[in-house]
């Protein structure tokens, strides 16, 4: 197995909820189009236990992980909320301290700088 490389938190996963697996599909294939997302990883079944305006809602969403490069993570996330069909969508930010180098490297070319 290949060593695993540090990348000082490079790339970051841009999590993010949605309403379901074809709004995903549709947010994860413009973001890797326009070259500001190496890949998403959609995971489909998630349920979401919130207060909204004053209630407890419960809903089936899907979670996505979109990894792109810190330095255009701002920029990533504005194209995503222009595509994201929630009023308040959430997007946060989570390091990625390292990983196999191969991938990173892969991940490199594939996201613009």
């Amino acid at each position: 197995m290949s060593e695993t490389a540090g990348t000082g938190s490079e790339f970051v996963f841009v999590y993010t909820t949605l309403p379901d697996v074809e709004s995903a599909e549709e947010m994860a294939q413009a973001l890797v189009e326009s070259r500001l997302a190496a890949c998403a990883n959609i995971y489909p079944g998630v349920i979401s236990v919130y207060e909204w305006q004053g209630e407890v809602e419960r809903a089936e969403e899907v979670a996505m992980f979109i990894k792109t490069r810190r330095a255009i993570a701002e920029e990533t996330i504005a194209e995503a909320r222009k595509l994201h069909p929630y009023d308040m969508p959430a997007f946060l930010l989570l390091p990625i301290d390292g990983g196999h180098a191969d991938y990173l490297d892969w991940a490199r070319r594939q996201v613009k700088l």
